[in-house]
């Protein structure tokens, strides 16, 4: 990668809707080169995708939780059959393995505590192998960002 690549990329994650065109002029490119460069970006991965950015709250997801799972045993299957039950759950956002206390960290929406309350109970209580969850409240966001820092 050189300083075009990094240029396209940081131009990329201002406005992932950029045409090809607008994204040219940005990073001082012809059409044609750039477009060839974005391309090996994505073969690459390094470029993993595009999405648009949805305000939660807005669709009615007005809580953030951040949840802390520790598992009873960490043996390959264990840990496994935990990975791929949180992969099943659309409730998660996030999901970290960690170090220190808490073998995971879950990033988790809900439209209320209720709804929380009965992802806990309904779902994530019922993934086996689960030794403790606990649960603390977001009640606001002071950051966030998307933005990778390039330079």
């Amino acid at each position: 990668m050189d300083a075009k690549d990094y240029q396209i990329i940081d131009a990329l994650q201002q406005d992932g809707r950029l045409s090809n065109q607008d994204l040219s002029a940005k990073v001082a490119l012809s059409p044609s080169p750039c477009l060839r460069r974005v391309r090996l970006l994505e073969e690459a991965g390094i470029i993993a995708g595009y999405t648009a950015v949805v305000d939660q709250k807005r669709l009615g997801l007005s809580v953030t939780a951040f949840v802390q799972v520790k598992l009873e045993r960490h043996g390959d299957a264990a840990v496994n059959q935990f990975e791929e039950a949180i992969e099943a759950l659309p409730n998660v956002m996030d999901c970290w393995l960690m170090t220190g206390e808490a073998d995971y960290l879950l990033r988790v929406v809900a439209k209320d505590l209720d709804e929380f309350e009965s992802f806990i109970r309904s779902h994530l209580q019922k993934v086996p192998g689960i030794a403790s969850i606990s649960s603390s409240f977001a009640y606001g966001r002071v950051k966030r960002s998307r933005v990778l820092p390039l330079g």
